[in-house]
Protein backbone atom coordinates (compact mmCIF):
# COMPACT_ATOMS: atom_id res chain seq x y z
CA UNK A 1 0.00 0.00 0.00
CA UNK A 2 2.95 2.60 0.73
CA UNK A 3 3.71 1.92 -2.95
CA UNK A 4 0.79 2.68 -4.07
CA UNK A 5 0.70 6.17 -2.55
CA UNK A 6 3.83 6.50 -4.17
CA UNK A 7 2.71 5.46 -7.28
CA UNK A 8 -0.53 8.13 -7.01
CA UNK A 9 2.19 10.91 -5.90
CA UNK A 10 4.48 9.66 -8.91
CA UNK A 11 1.59 9.91 -11.88
CA UNK A 12 0.36 13.28 -10.73
CA UNK A 13 -3.18 11.46 -9.61
CA UNK A 14 -5.23 13.26 -7.16
CA UNK A 15 -8.01 11.61 -4.58
CA UNK A 16 -10.57 13.87 -6.74
CA UNK A 17 -9.42 12.52 -9.35
CA UNK A 18 -9.25 9.06 -8.10
CA UNK A 19 -12.15 9.32 -6.76
CA UNK A 20 -14.45 10.70 -9.47
CA UNK A 21 -12.45 7.01 -11.33
CA UNK A 22 -13.36 4.66 -8.75
CA UNK A 23 -16.61 6.25 -8.35
CA UNK A 24 -16.92 6.76 -4.58
CA UNK A 25 -16.02 10.26 -2.47
CA UNK A 26 -13.15 11.53 -1.82
CA UNK A 27 -13.03 10.81 1.73
CA UNK A 28 -13.80 6.84 0.91
CA UNK A 29 -10.55 7.38 -1.28
CA UNK A 30 -8.71 8.40 2.12
CA UNK A 31 -10.33 5.83 3.88
CA UNK A 32 -9.05 3.16 1.02
CA UNK A 33 -5.47 4.33 0.79
CA UNK A 34 -5.33 4.09 4.78
CA UNK A 35 -5.75 -0.08 4.50
CA UNK A 36 -3.22 -1.74 5.23
CA UNK A 37 -3.69 -4.82 2.38
CA UNK A 38 -5.01 -3.83 -1.12
CA UNK A 39 -7.70 -7.05 -0.35
CA UNK A 40 -9.39 -4.95 2.33
CA UNK A 41 -10.48 -2.96 -0.70
CA UNK A 42 -14.26 -3.86 -2.02
CA UNK A 43 -13.35 -6.04 -4.83
CA UNK A 44 -15.00 -3.97 -7.46
CA UNK A 45 -12.73 -1.20 -6.28
CA UNK A 46 -9.85 -3.18 -6.20
CA UNK A 47 -10.48 -4.21 -9.77
CA UNK A 48 -11.18 -0.97 -11.14
CA UNK A 49 -7.45 -0.12 -9.50
CA UNK A 50 -5.94 -2.53 -10.90
CA UNK A 51 -7.04 -1.68 -14.51
CA UNK A 52 -5.46 1.52 -14.45
CA UNK A 53 -2.25 0.45 -13.46
CA UNK A 54 -2.71 -2.33 -15.78
CA UNK A 55 -2.19 -5.07 -13.68
CA UNK A 56 -3.56 -8.32 -13.45
CA UNK A 57 -5.67 -9.62 -11.04
CA UNK A 58 -3.62 -11.91 -8.37
CA UNK A 59 -0.33 -9.84 -9.48
CA UNK A 60 -0.57 -6.99 -7.41
CA UNK A 61 3.11 -7.51 -6.26
CA UNK A 62 3.48 -5.61 -9.70
CA UNK A 63 3.20 -2.57 -7.86
CA UNK A 64 6.45 -2.68 -6.26
CA UNK A 65 8.05 -3.24 -9.85
CA UNK A 66 6.32 -0.67 -11.28
CA UNK A 67 9.11 2.26 -13.24
CA UNK A 68 6.97 5.15 -13.74
CA UNK A 69 8.42 5.83 -17.34
CA UNK A 70 6.89 8.51 -19.91
CA UNK A 71 5.50 5.67 -21.66
CA UNK A 72 3.50 4.40 -18.76
CA UNK A 73 2.61 7.54 -17.14
CA UNK A 74 0.83 8.73 -20.73
CA UNK A 75 -1.01 5.16 -20.90
CA UNK A 76 -2.16 5.58 -17.42
CA UNK A 77 -3.17 9.39 -18.02
CA UNK A 78 -5.04 7.95 -20.86
CA UNK A 79 -7.18 4.79 -18.92
CA UNK A 80 -7.85 7.66 -16.33
CA UNK A 81 -9.66 10.44 -18.33
CA UNK A 82 -11.16 7.96 -20.40
CA UNK A 83 -13.32 6.57 -17.20
CA UNK A 84 -13.59 9.44 -16.06
CA UNK A 85 -14.94 11.30 -18.70
CA UNK A 86 -17.36 8.24 -19.18
CA UNK A 87 -18.42 8.40 -15.39
CA UNK A 88 -18.75 12.18 -15.19
CA UNK A 89 -22.17 12.27 -15.58
CA UNK A 90 -22.60 10.00 -13.16
CA UNK A 91 -20.61 11.07 -10.34
CA UNK A 92 -21.90 10.65 -7.00
CA UNK A 93 -25.18 8.78 -8.45
CA UNK A 94 -25.09 5.12 -7.10
CA UNK A 95 -28.84 4.31 -6.25
CA UNK A 96 -27.83 0.87 -5.52
CA UNK A 97 -29.02 1.87 -1.31
CA UNK A 98 -32.51 3.66 -2.63
CA UNK A 99 -36.00 2.19 -2.66
CA UNK A 100 -37.76 2.23 -5.91
CA UNK A 101 -39.80 5.38 -5.23
CA UNK A 102 -36.37 7.07 -4.04
CA UNK A 103 -35.05 6.52 -7.10
CA UNK A 104 -38.01 7.47 -9.15
CA UNK A 105 -38.02 10.98 -7.56
CA UNK A 106 -34.04 11.90 -7.71
CA UNK A 107 -34.04 11.03 -11.69
CA UNK A 108 -37.45 12.91 -11.39
CA UNK A 109 -35.66 16.27 -9.85
CA UNK A 110 -32.11 15.33 -11.97
CA UNK A 111 -34.25 15.66 -15.36
CA UNK A 112 -36.02 18.68 -14.01
CA UNK A 113 -33.08 20.94 -13.48
CA UNK A 114 -31.15 19.44 -16.67
CA UNK A 115 -34.40 20.90 -18.49
CA UNK A 116 -33.91 24.64 -16.58
CA UNK A 117 -30.59 24.33 -16.87
CA UNK A 118 -30.36 23.91 -20.58
CA UNK A 119 -32.92 26.34 -21.30
CA UNK A 120 -31.21 29.08 -19.81
CA UNK A 121 -30.85 31.90 -21.92
CA UNK A 122 -30.07 34.65 -19.48
CA UNK A 123 -28.10 32.83 -17.14
CA UNK A 124 -30.51 32.89 -14.06
CA UNK A 125 -31.30 29.53 -13.74
CA UNK A 126 -27.79 28.44 -13.21
CA UNK A 127 -27.31 30.74 -10.20
CA UNK A 128 -30.89 29.77 -9.22
CA UNK A 129 -29.61 26.29 -9.12
CA UNK A 130 -26.38 26.90 -7.39
CA UNK A 131 -28.54 28.76 -4.37
CA UNK A 132 -30.41 25.75 -4.67
CA UNK A 133 -27.38 23.77 -4.00
CA UNK A 134 -25.77 26.20 -1.15
CA UNK A 135 -29.78 25.26 0.54
CA UNK A 136 -29.37 21.63 0.03
CA UNK A 137 -26.02 21.76 2.20
CA UNK A 138 -27.45 24.24 4.58
CA UNK A 139 -30.69 21.37 5.14
CA UNK A 140 -28.61 19.73 8.17
CA UNK A 141 -27.65 23.13 10.05
CA UNK A 142 -30.88 24.86 9.54
CA UNK A 143 -34.46 22.51 10.29
CA UNK A 144 -36.21 25.72 9.03
CA UNK A 145 -35.07 24.72 5.19
CA UNK A 146 -37.62 22.04 5.20
CA UNK A 147 -40.87 24.41 6.79
CA UNK A 148 -40.00 26.81 3.75
CA UNK A 149 -40.11 23.92 1.38
CA UNK A 150 -43.33 22.47 2.47
CA UNK A 151 -44.61 26.08 2.60
CA UNK A 152 -43.81 26.35 -1.35
CA UNK A 153 -45.63 22.98 -2.19
CA UNK A 154 -48.50 24.22 -0.72
CA UNK A 155 -48.42 27.89 -1.66
CA UNK A 156 -47.99 26.22 -5.27
CA UNK A 157 -50.93 23.28 -4.50
CA UNK A 158 -48.72 20.31 -5.44
CA UNK A 159 -49.30 19.50 -1.66
CA UNK A 160 -53.10 20.00 0.83
CA UNK A 161 -52.79 22.85 3.30
CA UNK A 162 -52.78 20.63 6.44
CA UNK A 163 -50.55 17.98 5.28
CA UNK A 164 -47.88 18.71 8.34
CA UNK A 165 -44.98 15.72 7.47
CA UNK A 166 -42.62 17.54 10.14
CA UNK A 167 -43.14 18.69 13.49
CA UNK A 168 -46.46 20.32 13.12
CA UNK A 169 -46.18 23.10 15.60
CA UNK A 170 -42.70 24.79 14.75
CA UNK A 171 -44.11 24.15 10.91
CA UNK A 172 -47.90 25.67 11.60
CA UNK A 173 -46.17 28.69 13.30
CA UNK A 174 -43.02 29.00 10.62
CA UNK A 175 -45.83 28.91 7.53
CA UNK A 176 -47.92 31.69 9.60
CA UNK A 177 -45.32 34.03 10.01
CA UNK A 178 -43.91 33.55 6.29
CA UNK A 179 -47.41 34.04 5.08
CA UNK A 180 -47.52 37.38 6.89
CA UNK A 181 -44.06 38.05 5.37
CA UNK A 182 -44.75 37.37 1.89
CA UNK A 183 -48.27 39.04 1.71
CA UNK A 184 -46.67 42.37 3.29
CA UNK A 185 -43.62 42.18 0.24
CA UNK A 186 -46.78 41.65 -2.20
CA UNK A 187 -48.33 44.55 -1.01
CA UNK A 188 -45.66 47.22 -1.30
CA UNK A 189 -47.24 48.60 1.53
CA UNK A 190 -44.01 47.65 4.14
CA UNK A 191 -42.26 50.46 6.19
CA UNK A 192 -38.54 51.25 4.34
CA UNK A 193 -37.09 52.44 7.28
CA UNK A 194 -37.79 49.51 8.82
CA UNK A 195 -36.91 47.29 6.42
CA UNK A 196 -33.54 48.99 5.58
CA UNK A 197 -32.64 48.36 9.67
CA UNK A 198 -33.64 44.62 9.51
CA UNK A 199 -31.71 43.68 6.39
CA UNK A 200 -28.92 45.69 8.13
CA UNK A 201 -29.32 43.81 11.26
CA UNK A 202 -28.93 40.89 8.60
CA UNK A 203 -25.99 41.66 7.29
CA UNK A 204 -24.57 42.08 10.15
CA UNK A 205 -25.69 38.80 11.95
CA UNK A 206 -23.30 37.65 8.29
CA UNK A 207 -20.71 39.23 9.07
CA UNK A 208 -20.16 37.73 12.70
CA UNK A 209 -21.01 34.10 11.47
CA UNK A 210 -18.21 34.73 8.97
CA UNK A 211 -15.92 36.12 11.43
CA UNK A 212 -16.44 33.34 13.80
CA UNK A 213 -15.87 30.86 10.98
CA UNK A 214 -12.55 32.53 10.34
CA UNK A 215 -12.04 32.03 13.54
CA UNK A 216 -12.39 28.43 13.83
CA UNK A 217 -10.44 28.01 10.84
CA UNK A 218 -7.39 29.63 11.88
CA UNK A 219 -7.64 27.80 15.00
CA UNK A 220 -8.36 24.05 13.35
CA UNK A 221 -4.74 25.45 11.39
CA UNK A 222 -2.74 26.00 14.57
CA UNK A 223 -4.12 22.73 15.69
CA UNK A 224 -3.25 20.87 13.02
CA UNK A 225 0.71 22.70 12.67
CA UNK A 226 1.02 22.05 16.96
CA UNK A 227 -0.51 18.13 15.72
CA UNK A 228 2.29 17.90 12.93
CA UNK A 229 4.80 19.35 15.43
CA UNK A 230 4.31 16.76 18.25
CA UNK A 231 4.07 13.87 16.24
CA UNK A 232 6.79 15.14 13.96
CA UNK A 233 5.64 15.29 10.89
CA UNK A 234 5.90 17.63 8.05
CA UNK A 235 2.06 16.96 6.38
CA UNK A 236 -0.48 14.50 6.95
CA UNK A 237 -0.34 11.95 4.40
CA UNK A 238 -2.10 8.28 4.36
CA UNK A 239 0.12 6.73 6.07
CA UNK A 240 0.18 8.96 9.21
CA UNK A 241 -3.88 10.11 8.67
CA UNK A 242 -5.73 7.96 11.38
CA UNK A 243 -2.59 9.03 13.77
CA UNK A 244 -2.80 12.53 13.32
CA UNK A 245 -6.73 12.72 13.73
CA UNK A 246 -6.43 11.06 17.51
CA UNK A 247 -3.40 13.52 17.79
CA UNK A 248 -5.69 16.72 16.69
CA UNK A 249 -8.35 15.36 18.96
CA UNK A 250 -5.98 15.32 21.55
CA UNK A 251 -5.38 18.92 21.27
CA UNK A 252 -8.88 20.15 20.93
CA UNK A 253 -10.06 18.30 24.17
CA UNK A 254 -6.75 19.81 25.93
CA UNK A 255 -7.81 23.20 24.81
CA UNK A 256 -11.21 22.69 26.24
Amino acid sequence: MKRLNELLQELGISKVKLAKYLGVSRQMVYNYLVLDDLDKWPKEKKLLLLQLFDITEGDEETFNNIQVTTEYMLSVEKRLNSAVKSNNELEYLNTDNLTKDKKVLLNDIIFLLKEKLEEDSDGDAGITMKYLYYLLQAMENIPEIKYLLAYMAKSNCFIKPDEYEFDEDKQFTFEGILYTAISLYNSGKSDRKKVAENHRLFIQEIEQKNEDKLSRTQQLMTFKAQALRELGYDDVTPDNAIEFYEKLAEIEARKL
